[in-house]
């Protein structure tokens, strides 16, 4: 009996002199970027401003095109990150539709995309250009969106200021620039400094708006999922189902 206990008094040594000398499981560092998406930097101001720049101001497309047009139904089962959360049994729906051209293969993008939503209680318009060869810059998006659903042709026929610009870059966190309004009683965000950089984008989406007459395709379009002229859509609660792919 007495040599069965001191292996166990060794083995239990043993052990613990191992648990010791094991090193402790550390967890590997988080990054978290922190977007100032209503003041952006000096840096970054310039960055959105030498991006938007660089859109072309007459494009000019390929052969080659995309139209296409979709009902987009978002529930539970399926939650959008970022989203807020609907309630139990609600449903939330939002037609769109989604133009692409191609770019000549001697320009910097490669293609641009143009995506209209609406549902019960916003149309939002989205503007894509995305670059051929990325090296730094990736892509650049520019949104702007109504809150009062009335007909896609009344919001195309008008030029609805720009609210969010952002550029996506390659191995870096984006850049982004949006309207901020003051909320729970606090001030609004002083902008007037970034209202240069919103024109700028505002003009990029009237020019593209023309050229890829999406003022006549996309009421056209619609009007083919059932979208009459006050711009409803069917729905049991308000959300949002922009494509953008």
């Amino acid at each position: 009996m007495f040599p069965y206990k001191v292996l166990i008094v060794v083995l239990a040594l043993v052990g613990a002199g191992f648990a010791q000398q094991a090193p402790a499981q550390t967890q590997p560092p988080v990054k978290v970027n922190v977007l100032n998406v209503c003041a952006p930097s000096g840096d970054e101001q310039k960055e959105l401003t030498s991006a938007l720049a660089k859109a072309p101001g007459k494009p000019a497309f390929s052969k080659d095109f995309e139209v296409a047009r979709g009902h987009s139904t978002l529930d539970q089962s399926a939650p959008i990150p970022g989203m807020q959360a609907l309630p139990p049994g609600a449903v939330s729906a939002a037609d769109w539709v989604r133009i692409r051209r191609e770019f000549p293969d001697a320009t910097l993008f490669s293609n641009v995309q143009y995506s209209f939503s609406v549902d019960a209680t916003n149309m939002v318009e989205t503007l894509v250009l995305r670059v051929r060869d990325p090296k730094d810059l990736m892509q650049i998006s520019i949104e702007d969106s109504a809150s009062a659903v009335t007909a896609a042709a009344s919001m195309l026929a008008s030029s609805t200021p720009v609210s969010r610009v952002k550029l996506e870059r390659f191995g870096k966190a984006s850049v982004v620039l949006a309207r901020c309004s003051g909320a729970e009683g606090n001030p609004a965000t002083d902008q007037s400094a970034y209202e240069p950089i919103f024109r700028a984008a505002s003009s990029i989406m009237e020019r593209y708006r023309d050229a890829l007459g999406a003022r006549k395709m996309v009421p056209q379009e619609l009007a083919r999922l059932g979208v009459g002229g006050s711009g409803r859509t069917t729905s049991k609660a308000s959300g949002s189902g922009k494509a953008n792919k």
